[in-house]
C-alpha cells in the first residue's frame, strides 16, 4: 500500500457543523508535546500559525484499520502532511508557521516525521484535551477514537480561519495559501 498516494474514488466528508463553533476562539491554557521534544503552550503561540489536524499518520508494512478508506475524510494523512511540507518555503514567505497535530503518540508521529522529512513539529494531543476543552470533532472507528480533519489558521493564539471538511487532503495546503494571500490585503 502505498500512503503517499490517494487511492480514487476516496468518499469525501459532508460538513456535520462539528467545526462551526471554532473561529474566533482562542486557544486553551494546554500544553502539547511535540516531536522535538519540548512543550508547545497553545495559548502562548504569537504570530500566525496553520495547525492542521488529521486522524491518524500510517506506517509502511502496518495495516491501516479495516474499511479505513471507505471512512470520509480518513485517508490522506501522509499526502496533507507532504503537500506542508513542500509548501513551507510559500507559508514562510507569508509569516506563517506550520503544525500538524493528532491523537497519536509523540513517538509515533516522530517516525512519520522523520520518514517524510517534515520541516516542521507535530503535536500529540494523546488526551484529547482540545476535544475536551473546544470541542474538535472525533470519529471512531472500532473502539479507537481520532480527531476528525480539519485545520484552522491561528493568530495570536486566536484561531481566525477554520477549514473543515477537508478534502482532499492533498489540497489544503493550497486552499490555506489562497486563503493567507487574500486575508493579506
Amino acid at each position: 500500500m502505498n500512503l503517499s498516494q490517494l487511492p480514487n474514488n476516496l468518499p469525501a466528508p459532508t460538513d456535520d457543523g462539528a467545526a462551526n463553533h471554532l473561529n474566533g476562539l482562542y486557544l486553551p491554557d494546554i500544553q502539547l508535546s511535540a516531536t522535538n521534544g519540548e512543550l508547545v503552550s497553545l495559548n502562548k503561540l504569537m504570530g500566525k500559525y496553520v495547525i492542521y489536524i488529521y486522524p491518524m499518520t500510517g506506517q509502511p508494512n502496518i495495516a491501516l484499520p479495516p474499511d479505513w478508506d471507505n471512512i470520509p475524510g480518513a485517508r490522506g494523512c501522509t499526502p496533507q502532511s507532504c503537500s506542508f511540507r513542500d509548501h513551507a518555503d510559500e507559508l514562510e514567505k507569508l509569516n506563517t508557521k506550520i503544525f500538524g497535530l493528532s491523537s497519536q503518540t509523540t513517538d509515533y508521529q516522530l517516525e512519520a516525521r522523520n520518514r517524510l522529512h517534515l520541516p516542521f513539529e507535530l503535536l500529540s494531543d494523546e488526551s484529547f484535551g482540545l476535544k475536551k476543552i473546544i470541542g474538535l470533532p472525533t470519529f471512531y472507528i472500532d473502539s479507537l477514537e481520532l480527531y476528525k480533519r480539519l485545520t484552522i489558521i491561528v493568530e495570536n493564539s486566536q484561531i481566525i480561519k477554520t477549514f473543515y471538511p477537508v478534502f482532499p487532503p492533498d489540497k489544503n495546503v493550497q486552499d490555506v495559501i489562497e486563503w493567507l494571500k487574500t486575508s493579506a490585503n
